[in-house]
């Protein structure tokens, strides 16, 4: 009969010191969050304990260790996430008075399918191509000598439409730069010094009525009004530097027109497909 009450007197114990430890001891949750990949930590990561009012949480330390005290025992669920990876949530970790519960925490990087991105660069007009050039430069496209009045798809006649610069009359395109002679005009196609660009140009002059340039074959160029860098000599008026433009070195193209400049025919393409070799012929 004593040896019955000594026991039922144990198990009370038992259930007495339960009911207090369910009621009123906390433990705590600590652990390390790390790369499911390369197992490296992850510091700042955000740590929280779901369905707890008010909400407990912490973040990663510089070691992607975190810990949480006083957290009421029994069943309880964390959710982890950081910037950059797929938010995890770990459930029903059984929290005892015993020990601590101690979590080693894989996260997975995020990875976001986006639309593709199309970068293009675009020529400031009023900047030259040429870095030297810090004032009274223009950069002018091919697309330009053909839109501009009266242009007629010569470089000269386009560039009068420009403040400061005139024609001496329609029948020539000798262009006068605030006031100067239409002789100081340098003209250079790709680095080379060059003379009179004109079909029947008078000796010793920079204009003519008919250009010999043909604006299918040149690149986005320069023309300086004053100021000119160090490397263009012989110019006192102005500055046209032309650069020639590459052929298409995917396909083969052809042009035929018939303008003022006379009759056309040009060629241009690939050496051999898939090369980065091109040609062009006009």
């Amino acid at each position: 009969m004593k040896k019955n009450n000594l026991l039922l007197l144990i198990i009370s114990l038992f259930a007495i010191s339960a009911f207090a430890q369910n009621n009123e001891y906390k433990q705590t949750i600590r652990g390390t969050v790390i790369d499911k990949l390369t197992q490296t930590t992850l510091p700042g990561a955000t740590v929280i304990i779901l369905n707890t009012d008010p909400l407990l949480g912490t973040t990663s330390d510089m070691d992607g260790a975190f810990k949480i005290e006083n957290i009421p025992l029994g069943r309880q669920s964390i959710q982890i996430s950081f910037i950059g990876y797929n938010s995890r949530t770990i459930s029903n970790l059984n929290l005892t008075a015993g020990r601590e519960t101690v979590v080693i925490v894989e996260l997975e990087e995020q990875v976001q399918k986006l639309d593709e991105v199309v970068i293009s660069a675009k020529q400031p007009k009023d900047q030259a191509i040429n870095e030297m050039a810090t004032v009274s430069a223009r950069s002018f496209t091919v697309e330009e000598t053909e839109r501009f009045a009266g242009s007629m798809g010569d470089p000269s006649r386009m560039a009068a439409n420009y403040a400061g610069v005139s024609m001496t009359n329609d029948s020539r395109n000798d262009i006068i730069i605030r006031g100067n002679s239409p002789m100081g005009v340098l003209w250079r196609l790709d680095g080379v010094e060059i003379p009179n660009p004109n079909h029947f140009g008078a000796a010793g002059t920079t204009g003519g009525p008919v250009s010999m340039l043909n604006n299918n074959m040149l690149s986005n160029s320069d023309f300086f009004t004053s100021a000119f860098p160090a490397e263009y000599g012989n110019a006192m008026s102005g500055v046209f530097d032309l650069n020639m433009r590459s052929g298409n070195n995917q396909k083969r193209e052809y042009v035929g027109q018939v303008g003022f400049n006379g009759f056309e025919f040009g060629a241009e393409g690939t050496f051999k497909k898939g090369g980065k070799g091109s040609y062009i012929a006009n």
